[in-house]
């Protein structure tokens, strides 16, 4: 039977690949700079990681190291089949096992698919220190894991640490740490949109300019106007 590599391998799709390398930016100087592609759509992705679903912490391992974008996002797809699977002594282990590879989870798509499912999920009922770590972490992703994370505990109404750690991200260079903070500062607002609204109401002229509207994506129209235009008072 052919491998998880072998399989994704026959997958691959050159013009696909192409495509990948700009959307994700992948040049010198951009955030991906030097991520190389297969060109496997995800959903396909998806598929291979259920077929190959009881390979070993080892062979994750392995494939997290690879230089291929596709093989480190079925790995952790794996891994976080596993975790959900996984009672809870195995949970701890591959709890620990992700944050040790956290390096490897090293675009936008890789922490989005793993942050929430496995660190925000394992620390919502513990200690989440390791996240305020992350948050101030000099590396992109690190911070993104941090805020993505949290995901977790706004799904069950938990979302202090949501504005929190956003708090600290919220003079962030980066756009995708812009966008990922809005976004998850917008969920908040679909559990307790009043005090999504107390938080904007903080912070929103000191925002950057896309995380605000990420934030503000669901309000009513005229609602979004006043925050945009700066007279959102109430």
């Amino acid at each position: 039977m052919a491998t998880l590599t072998e399989t994704l391998y026959q997958l691959a799709d050159p013009g696909i690949a192409e495509h990948s390398q700009g959307f994700f930016k992948t040049g010198p100087g951009e955030y991906g700079e030097g991520d190389r592609f297969l060109g496997i759509r995800v959903p396909e992705q998806r598929k291979v990681a259920r077929r190959f679903r009881n390979l070993s912490l080892d062979e994750l391992e392995s494939l997290l190291q690879s230089e291929w974008h596709e093989l480190r996002l079925t790995a952790l797809f794996i891994l976080v089949l596993q975790y959900q699977k996984g009672d809870a002594a195995q949970r701890v282990t591959i709890f620990h096992f992700y944050i040790r590879n956290l390096d490897r989870v090293n675009n936008w798509d890789l922490a989005d698919s793993s942050a929430g499912h496995i660190a925000g999920h394992y620390l919502f009922d513990k200690d989440r220190s390791l996240l305020f770590d992350l948050a101030e972490s000099e590396n992109i992703w690190k911070r993104r894991v941090a805020i993505i994370a949290t995901g977790a505990f706004i799904s069950h109404e938990d979302l202090e640490d949501t504005f929190r750690i956003s708090e600290m991200l919220l003079n962030d260079p980066q756009d995708l740490i812009h966008k990922a903070v809005g976004w998850m500062i917008r969920e908040t607002g679909k559990k307790d949109r009043e005090a999504m609204e107390a938080f904007l109401l903080r912070h929103y002229r000191q925002m950057p300019r896309t995380m605000l509207r990420y934030a503000i994506e669901h309000l009513p129209k005229e609602r979004r106007k006043e925050y945009l235009e700066g007279k959102a008072l109430t």
